[in-house]
């Protein structure tokens, strides 16, 4: 059997039911707590240096000359592999509790 729909009642805006309820009283606000954010001044930090070692690492692999340099094929990848596990590090670490 097919049930019959019945509209939701209408809905007042917000603006009318808060004048309507203040008239005239000044509203009490709640004291305020200071942000926390996820990570510390020192996680952040870590990421941007993590950031600069990974493009480092794409600077040394990039160039046309002497493709199979040292540089290009052991030395850059090391560098990008580095820069990857601090950022990974600096993702993981906690801030200090103070």
């Amino acid at each position: 059997m097919a049930q019959k729909f019945k509209p939701a009642a209408p809905v007042k805006p917000a603006a009318a039911t808060a004048s309507a309820t203040t008239t005239g009283a000044a509203k009490a606000t709640a004291p305020t707590q200071p942000v926390q954010f996820i990570f510390d001044k020192s996680n952040y930090r870590m990421l941007i240096i993590s950031v600069a070692v990974v493009a480092l690492g794409f600077v040394l692999m990039s160039g046309t000359t002497d493709i199979y340099s040292t540089t290009k094929i052991v030395i850059a990848p090391i560098v990008v592999l580095g820069g990857f596990a601090l950022g990974f590090f600096a993702i993981l670490k906690k801030p200090s509790a103070n």
